[in-house]
């Protein structure tokens, strides 16, 4: 925020969110982005045989006996471990999930994963945008021919675009938080979608963890293809569909804005 050198009026006038967004340039801003990005790396080295449906496994006592003993402090140390695998995009988000579910059921398993996933991207976020995702926007929003009108449809359905990517199984989440990000998608915006567009396959895996207890006694591991059978899968497409309603009820009425 400039303290010196403008006018008081002009200041006061002034939209809010221009004068608090920090300044442009400097390693200081892309400083959380980067340490993401360095954990990550190492994560993926150092954590991949850490989380693992045999850790899982192999630990299920311990994690069960400790959730008894201290319920309310298991959850608040699950959630807080799920928004940290999240927000540094460790490896073993499933395996977290299913986890939720096995120690908490589907309800509020399925709950304390949504919140702490949540959480965990909204991290990703605000960091890649104060990093880059200012500058990039600007730029996007002063660019011409193809890249101006994509970014222009996207702004003109940001609510229809964002359940979309959170709905659609194939887009990996990791790029679903940073996309926003670099589109200047408001962070409201950014929460609520995420939120509600997650809970459907976090409702499916989480379900799928509250039936490990069976799971392990068989001698068995779980199947997490199970997002893709028809009865899963066909009811996710449907809320697909419904998410891009609006933009084609405005393409059919050639009209600008919801």
């Amino acid at each position: 925020m400039r303290m010196f050198g403008t006018d008081m009026n002009d200041e006061r006038d002034r939209p809010m969110s221009d004068t608090t967004r920090p300044g442009p340039g400097g390693l200081a801003t892309k400083l959380p982005l980067l340490a993401i990005l360095v954990v990550a790396a190492i994560g993926a080295f150092a954590l991949r045989d850490q989380l693992s449906f045999e850790a899982l496994r192999d630990n299920r006592e311990a994690l069960i006996g400790f959730r008894d003993a201290n319920y309310l402090l298991a959850a608040l140390v699950f959630v807080a471990v799920y928004v940290v695998i999240v927000a540094f995009s460790l490896p073993g988000a499933t395996i977290a999930t299913l986890t939720g579910g096995f120690l908490f059921a589907t309800f509020p398993g399925a709950l304390f994963n949504v919140i702490g996933a949540t959480i965990g991207a909204t991290a990703i976020f605000l960091a890649a945008r104060w990093g880059f995702g200012d500058r990039l926007g600007a730029r996007l929003e002063h660019s011409q021919g193809a890249v101006k009108r994509i970014k222009d449809g996207i702004d003109e359905n940001q609510w229809s675009m964002l359940f979309l990517i959170r709905l659609v199984p194939a887009v990996p989440f990791f790029v679903a938080n940073l996309v926003p990000s670099f589109l200047e998608v408001p962070t409201h915006r950014f929460v609520i979608s995420t939120f509600l567009g997650i809970i459907p396959g976090a409702v499916v895996y989480t379900s799928v963890g509250a039936g490990l207890g069976e799971v392990f006694a068989r001698g068995e591991t779980p199947d997490l293809g199970l997002i893709l059978e028809p009865h899963i899968l066909m009811p996710i497409l449907g809320l697909c569909l419904l998410a891009l309603l609006p933009v084609l009820i405005k393409a059919l009425r050639g009209q600008k804005g919801i």
